[in-house]
């Protein structure tokens, strides 16, 4: 079962409809014993790193999700501020990640992007894959996905990153350790691109 990680923040609705198109179950959980039945954990978010962290770590989840994830290798994938927590730190806050990747989150230097509009990075961008991964099966360097941010995740492993995204400077948009999967973009919002990585994370 796929199950979303409801703590408050996030599209929960725009994943479950996408999977309803697909005909794949899909659970979402706001209680530790929701989480017990999945065989995959989608983990949104929205909005500033502190403020998801608080609520994750208030929402009586976080212990299951490490067991899950670290002990069970249970696949998961953090969605946008659900993939920077999966981080160690963030420049946006003081609270500590998840540090499920060895990496930080970053603010962009705006004084190295040519728009006009400098941040938030907002809009339709594309991907470059660097490294094979069950993920990104069917992309390529014109594949484009909708992007919402200020920070970036920059990993300590470059093995950690499976793609990568101009914005400035190159950094990563998707990234995979393991078991453990994350991504930048929206996928909820990326259309036809984003129905086929959430069904591939379906697969996995």
């Amino acid at each position: 079962m796929i199950t979303i990680v409801n703590y408050g923040l996030g599209n929960i609705s725009a994943f479950a409809n996408v999977y309803k198109r697909l005909n794949i179950p899909v659970a979402v959980a706001t209680q530790k014993e929701e989480l017990q039945g999945a065989s995959k954990i989608i983990l949104p978010g929205v909005g500033a790193f502190d403020h998801a962290m608080t609520l994750l770590n208030n929402s009586g989840m976080r212990e299951t999700l490490d067991e899950l994830v670290l002990h069970k290798k249970i696949p998961v994938v953090g969605i946008c501020v659900g993939m920077q927590i999966l981080a160690k730190s963030s420049d946006e806050g003081i609270l500590p990640g998840l540090g499920w990747i060895d990496g930080e989150v970053k603010k962009f230097d705006a004084t190295l992007i040519k728009h006009k509009t400098r941040l938030p990075h907002m809009g339709w961008n594309t991907i470059n894959p660097i490294n094979s991964s069950k993920l990104l099966i069917g992309f390529n360097e014109r594949s484009r996905f909708y992007f919402l941010h200020s920070y970036y995740f920059k990993c300590n492993d470059i093995r950690d990153e499976i793609a990568n995204t101009e914005y400035g400077i190159n950094y990563s948009s998707a990234v995979q350790k393991e078991n453990i999967y994350g991504v930048q973009f929206h996928p909820e919002k990326s259309h036809e691109n984003g129905i086929q990585l959430l069904n591939n994370f379906a697969n996995i």
